[in-house]
């Protein structure tokens, strides 16, 4: 046999990096595709999704039906349904009522999907991707060399400290996605300050709320926006997460999209009315007797400077509207300030000189979530391409779409026929309306 054909052999048509919800999905909606040989790898020894924010009670912010499939195929054996009724649990989830299920169970559902995936392999770190001249070369440990035409990159977000925090990220210092392994001292902690407005803020704020004794000690929440704002839940305003609208903001041009993404916080960075009510409601039962609680809540407010001074924490504060500063001296600090995508540099490092970015050094991803790359094969991202796609990029309702798409393209044919409207708006002016 001869060494293209034995390469012809050895050769993956997908390759999956990164095993999180999104290249899960993928996963699980290629698995019945005939023909199609695919291995999605994971450093990590198991699946785990967020497990610094676990925190009893936290629901999903989407419909359980933004499962890995259920959107693109329903009738797919790993769908969330599929997943109560192997573990008996249907008919409970009857009764419940549960439109939106606990997040430690979705998680659980997740880690059951990927069992149950042989494509799928954990223990193995993807150490750099690059283009042979006829198809990618995956350097992976301890596995090897792995050949694939296509590759996904699913390697999810990594937690953003404010500027002025970075430098005393520990103990004292600590991000929201590590919330968990610190809850009790940060319980016991005299004084702590929540840095964050948006959901995991208002999270951690109203789980250390509930668990310190009334009168102990105080709790801070700061933030930057302008206010403790609601999620955009509205049922028109959530047409901002279809297909249509994905497709509206990726035919703008990049200073559009770059002005739009940060305008549309509240569809992303702002707190469910469900929580709201329930930081209120307990802020009100602390009142019962008479008295205010030893917490302030103040919006419109900006780190400016840290510093660590005898095991405490000193904040410079400005408030973005009035201009007036304030200093604040305290025990720990938790910061909700979000996520960003991943430096995919060393990774990508071999295929540098192939990208194409765009005018702010990012990579241009076309509306099949498709890296612009000057080689043969195909580079996809999930969760990677906010700024191309939208707000909708890390939102698991349009998990299971976008890896229709990806697949649809890898296949090039339609193995899962996709609908032409998914939303009552239409987005911008095109022909007749």
């Amino acid at each position: 046999m001869s060494r293209e054909a034995n390469q012809d052999a050895d050769t993956l048509d997908l390759v999956g990096v990164g095993i999180g919800p999104f290249n899960l999905s993928l996963a699980a909606l290629a698995e019945p595709v005939a023909g199609l040989r695919t291995a999605f790898f994971e450093r990590e020894t198991e699946f785990r999704w967020h497990p610094g924010l676990m925190i009893e009670g936290a629901s999903l912010q989407v419909p359980f039906l933004a499962d890995l499939v259920s959107l693109v195929d329903p009738t797919n054996r790993l769908s969330f349904l599929s997943y109560l009724r192997d573990r008996e649990r249907l008919f409970p989830f009857y009764f419940a009522e549960r439109f939106h299920i606990p997040r430690s169970e979705y998680e659980d559902y997740c880690a059951w999907a990927s069992q149950r995936l042989a494509s799928c392999q954990y223990g193995q770190r993807v150490r750099g991707v690059r283009w042979s001249g006829e198809v990618f070369e995956l350097d992976v440990e301890p596995a090897g060399r792995v050949l694939a035409r296509n590759v996904v990159l699913g390697v999810g977000t990594e937690p953003v400290l404010p500027e002025p925090l970075e430098p005393l990220a520990g103990t004292a210092v600590l991000h929201s996605a590590d919330y968990l392994p610190a809850r009790e001292r940060l319980v016991a902690a005299e004084d702590v300050t929540v840095v964050g407005s948006g959901q995991s803020g208002a999270e951690v704020f109203l789980d250390l709320l509930r668990a310190r004794p009334p009168r102990k000690g105080r709790l801070r929440w700061l933030t930057r926006t302008p206010a403790f704002a609601p999620m955009e839940y509205s049922k028109l305003g959530l047409e901002q997460f279809t297909p249509d609208y994905v497709r509206f903001f990726h035919r703008l041009d990049e200073a559009t999209r770059d002005r739009l993404v940060p305008a549309q916080w509240q569809l992303y960075k702002a707190i469910s009315v469900d929580t709201i009510a329930e930081i209120y409601d307990e802020l009100y039962q602390r009142t019962v007797g008479g008295g205010w609680p030893e917490v302030a809540l103040v919006p419109g407010v900006e780190v400016t400077s840290a510093a660590g001074r005898g095991g405490r924490v000193e904040l410079e504060l400005r408030h973005v509207e009035q201009g007036r500063t304030a200093s604040v001296s305290t025990d720990a600090v938790v910061c909700a300030t979000g996520y960003r995508e991943r430096d995919l540099s060393g990774l990508l490092g071999p295929l540098a000189d192939r990208l194409e970015r765009d005018d702010a050094g990012r990579l241009v991803v076309d509306e099949d979530y498709r890296v612009a790359l000057d080689a043969g094969g195909s580079l996809f991202v999930q969760n990677a391409e906010r700024h191309t796609h939208g707000v909708g990029a890390p939102d698991l309702g349009l998990a299971a779409w976008r890896s229709a798409r990806i697949l649809n393209t890898v296949c090039g044919r339609a193995v899962y026929p996709l609908p032409d409207r998914t939303a009552f708006t239409t987005f911008g002016l095109e022909g007749d309306q």
